[in-house]
């Protein structure tokens, strides 16, 4: 509660750094776990970015010593849904069935286990402090991965270890989650959110419609069989297509011509 003014801190907080909008968790005292109203703000925050056309790229991090340590058990004892009010469709956090254009990076600052490792698996890239820890300790509770881990940690490491993590719940370390797959890379010390951030900046110099096209492109094509099939090239002829039409293509062509820098504008 704010004593000034009486009224509840927003428990998820955006700000814009050019074309890039940082997304914060702000419930340590909970550990950053999700509620309605975490749901309620990241889904916000994604819907706002992705129909933003300043908004390049998607940073989430959170507040204090964890990145996000799940649902809110609490919440849920008292009978209360963790969805986003009027908008269960965006799934858990608001965020892991919440599919949006442009790329969105975890800068995961502390232990994800659980909700928190959903999320990062959620995301499109992933920069780790080295205390972070993911796992899904969900069968340990009697529960299992349902926030969409089960599905995507099969998909991005070794099935074998995808087993062994979700059958036994143990987490793994920052380090070792890059080895797998599970993130890009492990940060200096509490330097998580400037790299990430200096991340995502490469990505926002980039044309913002052949960055959109790519993740689309990547993300259906991943689903789909033999690279040597049909269904997977229509996915990647239909991106391109998409990018010959568009003004930034024009842009670009042109600057490399005139040997400039161009000047993107999303469209």
């Amino acid at each position: 509660m704010n004593p000034e003014t009486g009224r509840k801190a927003a428990v998820v907080r955006t700000e814009q750094h050019g074309h890039v909008s940082l997304v914060t968790i702000d419930r340590p005292d909970a550990m950053n776990a999700v509620n309605a109203a975490v749901a309620q703000g990241l889904g916000i925050a994604l819907a706002e970015a992705d129909a933003n056309e300043q908004t390049r790229v998607v940073v989430i991090t959170g507040v204090g010593s964890a990145f996000c340590a799940g649902a809110d058990l609490k919440a849920l004892g008292r009978g209360e849904s963790l969805d986003a009010p009027g908008h269960p469709e965006w799934g858990f956090a608001g965020y892991v069935r919440h599919f949006v254009s442009v790329p969105t990076i975890a800068a995961v600052n502390g232990f994800a286990l659980g909700g928190g490792t959903e999320i990062v698996l959620a995301s499109d890239l992933a920069v780790l402090d080295p205390a972070a820890k993911l796992g899904l300790p969900e069968v340990k509770r009697g529960l299992i991965a349902a926030a969409g881990g089960v599905i995507r940690l099969q998909r991005q490491v070794p099935f074998k270890v995808a087993l062994e993590m979700g059958l036994t719940g143990a987490s793994v370390s920052a380090d070792r989650a890059v080895e797998l797959g599970l993130a890009n890379r492990v940060s200096a010390p509490g330097n998580v959110i400037s790299e990430a951030m200096e991340l995502a900046e490469r990505i926002a110099a980039n044309a913002p419609v052949a960055v959109r096209e790519t993740k689309r492109a990547m993300h259906r094509a991943a689903a789909l069989g033999s690279d040597w099939d049909d269904e997977a090239w229509t996915v990647s002829d239909r991106a391109m297509k998409a990018v010959l039409k568009s003004q930034d293509f024009v842009e670009g062509t042109r600057a490399f011509t005139e040997k400039r820098t161009p000047m993107w504008i999303g469209r």
